[in-house]
């Protein structure tokens, strides 16, 4: 491949781990971002050429073979219209993601919630089992310190996003479907259409391949029955093919037996919190088994796993004051991240929890007012909006509002740039403070520490 390929938007998890394995296989690659990052460095360090701000100056001139642009593109992005004045070719991230896999043996991890643990967990397994995987994940994963890598064997682990549809450009060999969630509304409208595009995606699995999804969801349930495929179904309850018992959490651990058809294969051990990740692990478990992988080394890989930046991620502790960045943004993650902070029984549990996209925020109004109930004291803040318009009355304070209609819980609407100043003033021994959301505001979690660190 020695094709020069220009992406809109290069500094999004999803872009620049694409990008990476294009580079590697020796491509030319550019690309633009509003904004410089992490992600941005990284990619100019392996000899991308990057630029900051969209522009069709950053096309002009330049001989480029295809442009990638991703769901967060807005289709008046100036660079996808020079592309399309120009006729240069043009695809979404998912269509090169796809085309990358085709000569490989796909496994991909689709759901609403759990995807990139899911995934970052079975490529950990593939890599040390000696299976030299590409992998392409939604996050950076610790045992890695980063979300793509490029091997030479037959198999290509990755992540897809259901978000805009774009999971049904794949046809994998094995499919792991987490969950299925009223998600991602202002694409698809309402639950038949998100049940009918998930039902689409598994009966696209190529027929030699295998299904892996959560026998605990009742709508994967309702759509498994007309699937045509081998499947095993995984989960925390017995009627599940492969489920977990005598379960036990603590603090980032949990240990448990694992069931698989009825016969105990052994405890497992987990360095990552919560029921939700115990569940996710059991899809790992019952994929190795399908690869010929023996359970004990899959028992040594997820006891070895370190789990994602941003899920559930321990920035820091000061004073017995724990400092937490979670990515949840969706009312069944947070439930879920508060649950697995509980099991840390903190003396209060503080979440700073920005919006994430003013659609979301109008379509799950509701479910958001009952997804704090175990916050002792909770901050709102701006809507993040990930490109999209605003929508007339759909703000963070309404919902700080409704939330404060709706609990005795102590709520409070802040701007982002008062939040660390509001916090370091009221925090104590013993608190635990989650800033939560798939914004930005995770970088507050830095901030907090630091002025923590100097103020004792």
């Amino acid at each position: 491949m020695n094709k020069s390929v220009h992406f809109i938007g290069i500094g999004g998890i999803g872009m620049s781990g694409i990008a990476k394995i294009i580079l590697k296989q020796g491509c030319s690659v550019s690309g633009s971002d509003i904004k410089a990052s992490s992600a941005t460095q990284e990619l100019s360090s392996l000899g991308a050429k990057i630029y900051i701000g969209h522009d069709k100056k950053n096309l002009e001139d330049k001989d480029i073979d295809l442009v990638v642009y991703s769901s967060a593109i807005s289709q008046k992005n100036p660079e996808l219209i020079f592309s399309l004045e120009n006729n240069i070719p043009i695809v979404k991230r998912a269509q090169l993601l796809s085309d990358l896999m085709k000569n490989k043996k796909s496994i991909t991890v689709a759901g609403a919630h759990g995807k990139t643990t899911t995934t970052s967990m079975i490529s950990f397994l593939l890599n040390k089992s000696d299976f030299k995987p590409t992998i392409v994940t939604g996050g950076n994963v610790f045992n890695f310190n980063n979300n793509a890598i490029l091997g030479d064997g037959a198999f290509f682990v990755a992540e897809l996003d259901e978000s805009d549809g774009s999971f049904l450009y794949f046809n994998p060999l094995y499919s792991i479907v987490t969950n299925i969630d009223f998600e991602h509304v202002d694409y698809y409208q309402n639950w038949e259409n998100i049940l009918d595009a998930f039902s689409k995606f598994l009966q696209q699995t190529k027929e030699n391949g295998m299904l892996f999804v959560c026998g605990d969801d009742k709508n994967i349930r309702s759509i498994l029955d007309n699937n045509k495929f081998r499947a095993l179904t995984f989960g925390l309850s017995e009627n599940c093919d492969i489920y977990a018992d005598q379960i036990s959490l603590k603090d980032f651990s949990s240990s448990f037996r694992c069931i698989y058809k009825g016969k105990p294969l052994g405890q497992l051990n987990l360095n990552i919190p919560g029921r939700h990740n115990i569940s996710n692990s059991l899809a790992v478990v019952g994929l190795g088994l399908e690869l010929g992988i023996g359970f004990e080394r899959i028992k040594e890989c997820l006891y070895l796993y370190k789990g994602v930046q941003r899920r559930f991620e321990l920035k820091g502790e000061k004073d017995g004051i724990k400092i937490i960045e979670d990515y949840g943004h969706h009312p069944s993650e947070i439930r879920a991240t508060l649950e697995a902070a509980r099991n840390f029984n903190p003396k209060r549990l503080i979440v700073a929890f920005q919006p994430h996209r003013y659609s979301r925020t109008k379509f799950l109004l509701d479910e958001f007012t009952k997804s704090f109930d175990l916050v002792d004291y909770l901050i709102i803040t701006d809507i993040y909006a990930a490109s999209e318009e605003p929508i007339a009355g759909i703000t963070g304070e309404a919902l700080s509002s409704k939330l404060k209609q709706s609990s005795k819980k102590e709520t409070v609407f802040l701007p982002k740039d008062q939040i660390v100043g509001h916090l370091t003033g009221i925090v104590k021994p013993g608190d635990m403070i989650i800033f939560l959301g798939a914004g930005d505001i995770g970088r507050l979690s830095d901030e907090l520490l630091q002025r923590l660190k100097k103020s004792s």
